[in-house]
């Protein structure tokens, strides 16, 4: 997949159209197993991650049409013939566990190899797992694949002990066809599980709650395929408000929530960063003085997982001392050594990693670990001298859809090798 160059860049200035959420998609693509004709999909990122997913569902003996230039995804499940998914493809996927549910509630049985994705440390499937087996699923993990077998799903009242939300999507997925109602307790109330039950109910299903710590499911005996356009990517329209923080740049974004980019915007205008808000856009106006900040990592509504690289990049030119908690993945702190490299002054105790923002940062070769820690390293890239080369492109392929365009689009020095 190559290597990708950044330079030192201007002020990053100019107008970025947001992908759809990645995060979203990747569970809204399994849930369309759950109906037996067809599905149109609208604003569907042309990331990897969905190139990948699309393989999948062609190895499951579904019809598969993506027009990615224009986000556009036509998924016949009515040719569902295959309950059983490759290793090769599942283990480059985190979100192919969110395929248990759909299958299993649509043929009664589904395997899955051991999912891969990222590798942020310990992230146990076991509340899946749970989940299902309380709707009546037989469940048996050996050899690295998973197996669940069902002769029926039935409703039942099911309490996460985190409101983990690939569980959370998994069982609501698998309840939308089980006999009765299901409902779940502290689950998770992210965006991108308010969008796949706008989704599911799109389908026919009964979905109540999505976006609080309660959800109900009744379960339907039949969904049918539906029309969705997929939220836009609140972690991508993140990314670029921290690029325009770093470089103290001006940068406009178009198809956004901005409701959903609250904890963001909250501690980027603690940096002394002005954000202006419209109804779909917003435009974030970065400053030569950047303010140190603390902040944890939380579940939604709180600050997300998924942007806490990227600030960490920011506040490493920050005038003073930051405090950066993570408390959702304990192994995110691999673009740590990536950012030292680049001259950073970063000192990990524990959870926390406490960055004294520096002068200057200096171009060097670095490697992204995860998808996330090569966005921050893109962002620390553009303020340091000289040039930075970074290893691992396919990482950030599988979240940024066009992200060499869109910053070349801003004036950002990029090219890929």
């Amino acid at each position: 997949m190559g290597k990708i160059v950044v330079g030192k860049s201007e002020a990053l200035r100019g107008t970025v159209r947001v992908s759809g959420a990645k995060n979203a998609a990747l569970a809204i693509i399994p849930a369309t197993i759950l109906a037996s004709d067809t599905s149109v999909l609208e604003n569907v990122p042309p990331i990897s991650d969905v190139h990948v997913y699309r393989d999948i569902l062609e190895e499951l003996g579904l019809q598969v049409d993506y027009a990615s230039a224009a986000g556009k995804m036509t998924i016949n499940a009515d040719t569902l013939n295959n309950y059983r998914t490759s290793s090769d493809k599942v283990r480059q996927l985190r979100a192919s566990s969110l395929l248990l549910g759909p299958l299993l509630a649509r043929g009664g049985e589904a395997q899955i190899a051991m999912p891969g994705g990222c590798d942020l440390g310990p992230r146990p499937i076991d509340y899946h797992l749970k989940g299902l087996a309380a709707l009546g699923a037989e469940i048996s993990v050996e050899h690295g694949y998973i197996r669940a077998k069902a002769k029926e799903l039935k409703g039942a009242e099911i309490y996460l002990d985190y409101p983990s939300v690939g569980a959370t999507e998994n069982i609501m997925m698998a309840a939308a066809l089980a006999k009765g109602t299901t409902t779940l307790e502290n689950v998770a109330r992210e965006p991108e599980i308010v969008d796949l039950a706008s989704f599911l109910n799109v389908m026919g299903g009964k979905v109540k709650g999505a976006g609080t710590d309660t959800i109900k499911v009744t379960g339907s005996p039949r969904l049918s395929g539906a029309d969705h356009a997929i939220i836009p990517d609140r972690i991508e329209a993140g990314t670029f408000i921290a690029a325009a923080a770093a470089t103290g740049g001006e940068v406009g974004l178009t198809n956004v929530i901005p409701k959903h980019l609250d904890p963001i915007c909250a501690k980027i205008r603690e940096m002394g960063v002005d954000i202006d808000i419209k109804e779909d856009a917003l435009t974030a106006y970065g400053t030569d003085r950047i303010k140190p900040v603390d902040l944890k990592t939380l579940p939604y509504p709180g600050f997300p997982t998924d942007m806490q690289a990227q600030m960490m990049a920011v506040t490493c030119k920050a005038q003073g001392t930051s405090v950066i908690t993570e408390t959702v993945f304990e192994g995110r702190y691999k673009h740590v050594d990536e950012l030292k490299r680049l001259g950073a002054n970063i000192k990990v105790e524990g959870r926390s990693a406490v960055v004294t923002g520096v002068e200057r940062l200096s171009g060097a070769a670095v490697s992204a670990t995860d998808l996330r820690a090569g966005a921050a390293l893109l962002l620390a890239g553009f303020t340091a001298d000289g040039e930075t080369e970074i290893d691992g492109a396919e990482h950030i392929d599988r979240g940024y859809a066009g992200i060499e365009a869109k910053f070349t689009r801003l004036g950002a020095k990029i090219r890929r090798v």
